[in-house]
């Protein structure tokens, strides 16, 4: 699955709100079943993937516990034309914390599994990183104006539009922490476009869930591309997400603005490491992502590759 720099949507399956995102069918217990858009041509986008994985999970919980952290691995792609099924398995249901493991299955095969822990709120200390202090989303330009005229055709059929706003923060900015060599960063408003319900905290932790798989893949290849927003050329790279991890600090509205300050402290193998913070307007660590995605240069077509001679390596 591709990051938001290269998502298109499927026919048919976008949806103009995140409640209509995340709507899955109750199929029996512990059974349920959606659709998602695309990350890519033909391939359904993580990000939904993985909020409508914790949406079933958090269905079969009580509604006092609050879902704390979820770790997930993206199996096989899937396919944004058919239905997606969630197998919720009960693990625990303790005195304090509950657990629970979903299966996303497409035609027999698991596409996506994600693990979640659930608990009762409790008091305690609490200390925090500081939040950076970077322009405001008011004081930075929409991207999808940009995308609009590049791309008409794509920007109306694309589920980002409707369902969310973003501002990216310029490099050189001020406020933005210093870079250390080695790690690039970039920062990005998000919020979602529509207000969600007050009394739906699980709708506002799935809708950020989404969120957060939209910009780290592009984290890790920084060094080597910016992201669509910001760059002329086509891509040259393949981005996919490889597994995804989130932990939730402090409550939160997935419809106001949240500053997403990420990071990448590594890239070998194929492979980039991304790390994110998100912050509300008050400067409160709210969240915090980890995310491992494949990184691939693409290869140019056969005719545009001079020749070589001897043979070909496999």
């Amino acid at each position: 699955m591709t990051d938001v720099t290269e998502q298109q949507t499927g026919a048919g399956t976008a949806g103009s709100t995140f409640a209509e995102l995340l709507r899955l069918d109750e199929l029996d217990e512990n059974l349920f079943r959606g659709t998602c858009h695309a990350g890519a041509p033909l391939r359904a986008f993580g990000g939904q993937v993985a909020a409508q994985a914790l949406t079933a999970a958090g269905r079969t919980t009580g509604a006092g516990r609050a879902v704390h952290s979820l770790h997930g691995y993206f199996v096989r792609p899937g396919d944004p034309r058919r239905p997606i099924v969630y197998q919720v398995e009960r693990v625990r249901d303790g005195r304090s914390y509950t657990t629970r493991r979903v299966g996303a299955v497409q035609r027999g095969e698991v596409i996506f599994t994600l693990s979640a822990s659930f608990k009762e709120p409790e008091e305690g200390a609490e200390r925090q990183r500081s939040a950076p202090g970077v322009p405001g989303p008011e004081e930075l330009p929409d991207p999808y104006a940009a995308w609009a005229e590049a791309d008409p055709e794509g920007y109306a059929a694309s589920a980002l539009s409707r369902t969310l706003r973003m501002r990216f923060v310029p490099p050189g900015s001020p406020g933005l922490p210093p870079e250390v060599p080695g790690m690039p960063q970039q920062f990005v408003w998000l919020r979602a476009a529509a207000p969600l319900p007050a009394d739906e905290p699980l709708l506002h932790v799935c809708a950020l869930t989404y969120l957060s798989d939209l910009t780290l893949a592009s984290t890790t290849a920084l060094h080597l591309q910016e992201p669509r927003f910001r760059r002329s050329g086509p891509p040259r790279l393949t981005l996919a997400s490889l597994d995804h991890a989130m932990w939730f600090h402090r409550p939160f509205r997935a419809d106001e603005w949240l500053l997403f300050a990420q990071r990448s402290p590594s890239s070998s193998d194929g492979r980039g490491l991304a790390l994110g913070e998100f912050y509300d307007r008050g400067g409160a660590l709210v969240a915090s992502a980890v995310q491992e995605a494949l990184v691939r240069e693409r290869r140019a077509p056969a005719a545009d590759r001079p020749s070589a001679p001897g043979p070909r390596t496999p």
